[in-house]
């Protein structure tokens, strides 16, 4: 894989956020065949190193480097790893700070769940991506399907010089078509992927409609460089 990081980022479709699952080797490496482009650790209950232990068995397993991955607002540790993405919580420093925390060609993202939040990211020269959501929505009527139109009207898709983002927050196939009317060509997923039954099929099935959506977008042909 000759393309960089950055543009990995932005050709990519399909973000699965996982904790230390006691199969996890096996899982990673049958979901990013299925179609993951990348792939986010995100458990808060792991000690620090066996956050790491995690990611250097996905690495090992993705050798290839057939997918990104990524951590969720673990600084300490994005460095050391020299993981290719690194996400703030709403709550995380100043992402200035963390790119000091990150390898040159990195990407820092940002959790997005008002309005604010989405134009601040998108304003901030040091955050790449964003994530916007809860689509389900949240605590206080945070997020959901009119804060993904918003974000796809401050950020169109189909315009390459904005920042790549995804919807995420209780996407799941059922509701993906209501996701992709909104506005959003990407979306991060956990449970989704994570609780099913078959997590392979899954993650297939998701990736075929955004692929799917994208083509029906017309312009948008060149996403399809992962699994179209």
């Amino acid at each position: 894989m000759l393309l960089g990081v950055a543009a990995r980022m932005r050709l990519a479709r399909l973000l699965l956020i996982t904790d230390l699952r006691p199969d996890l080797a096996g899982f990673v490496q049958a979901t990013v065949a299925a179609g993951v482009d990348i792939v986010q650790f995100r458990d808060p209950r792991a000690e620090p190193s066996a956050l790491a232990a995690g990611y250097a068995t996905a690495r090992a397993e993705l050798g290839d480097r057939r997918a990104l991955l990524g951590l969720y607002d673990a600084l300490e540790l994005a460095q050391p790893l020299q993981c290719d993405l690194l996400q703030l919580s709403e709550r995380s420093p100043d992402a200035a700070l963390a790119r000091a925390s990150v390898h040159p060609w990195a990407q820092v993202g940002r959790s997005c769940h008002s309005r604010r939040q989405v134009d601040a990211a998108l304003a901030d020269p040091e955050v790449d991506f964003l994530t916007v959501g809860p689509v389900a929505g949240g605590l206080f009527g945070a997020g959901g399907l009119d804060l993904v139109a918003y974000a796809a009207a401050a950020a169109p898709v189909s315009d390459p010089s904005t920042k790549p983002w995804f919807a995420v927050g209780g996407v799941t196939l059922e509701n993906l078509d209501e996701v992709i009317a909104a506005g959003a060509r990407r979306v991060a997923v956990s449970r989704a992927i994570t609780d099913a039954e078959r997590p392979a099929d899954a993650a297939a099935a998701l990736k075929a409609r955004l692929i799917q959506a994208g083509r029906e977008d017309g312009g948008l042909a060149t996403f399809g460089a992962f699994g179209s």
